[in-house]
């Protein structure tokens, strides 16, 4: 990655379980995708584990663009996190 932090931004149960709304953080250079990232974060904290501990269901969107969890982090300059949406 690079030394610029990116803005991430946790939207309903992810921001409770965290503890906050958002941050700004700067990337680890190994941490490349989505998938990564949520990984990397997953070992930030018990609050992170919390939220994260099933990766797989989180949605994310990178400059408010929902994404795989495959996509680059390359042109990052925020990235949401978002608990799975349900129907109704």
């Amino acid at each position: 990655m690079s030394d610029r932090p990116i803005r991430l931004i946790y939207f309903a149960w992810v921001r409770e379980r965290i503890g906050c709304s958002e941050e700004d953080v700067v990337l680890p250079d190994e941490v490349k995708s989505v998938r990564d990232l949520l990984l990397w974060l997953r070992d930030r904290g018990e609050g992170y584990e919390n939220a994260l501990s099933h990766p797989e269901v989180i949605r994310v969107a990178i400059n408010q663009e929902h994404v795989a969890h495959g996509e680059s982090l390359a042109d990052a300059r925020e990235v949401a996190l978002f608990p799975p949406m349900t129907g109704g």
